[in-house]
Parts: C-alpha cells; structure tokens; sequence
C-alpha cells in the first residue's frame, strides 16, 4: 500500500505529463477555490450511461477529431 505522500507525488506526476505544468497547476488551483467532491460528482455525471455506451461516445469523438485532422 501507497502512503499519502507517494500517492500525492504520483497524482502530480500524471497531472503534469497530460496538462503540462501550468495547467496541472491551474487544476489543483481550481479544486481548492471551490468544494468539490469528485466521488459526488462522477456519481451524478453520466448516470444513466455505462461503460460501453461511454467508450462508444469516446471512439465516436474521436473518429470525429481525426476526420477534422484529415
């Protein structure tokens, strides 16, 4: 089992490789300027999707970035 501090460290790491350093830093800003409880929220996000209607959406989206590449 992780302690909190390595499972802090990791979160940042991953933060900062897929936003880059200034907007990982933004993010971290805006969860401490306003209350947000994630679990709350991903509960009542989609709740009437499941996992494959999801991924469907995301491969849609994504054929639909791709096209725009083309």
């Amino acid at each position: 089992m992780k302690t909190d501090a390595e499972i802090r460290s990791h979160g940042i790491q991953l933060l900062t490789n897929a936003l880059g350093v200034v907007e990982a830093e933004r993010f971290i800003a805006l969860l401490n300027r306003e209350r947000f409880d994630y679990t709350k929220w991903r509960q009542t996000q989609w709740p009437d999707d499941t996992v494959a209607s999801l991924a469907h959406r995301a491969r849609g989206l994504r054929e639909q970035t791709e096209i725009k590449a083309d």
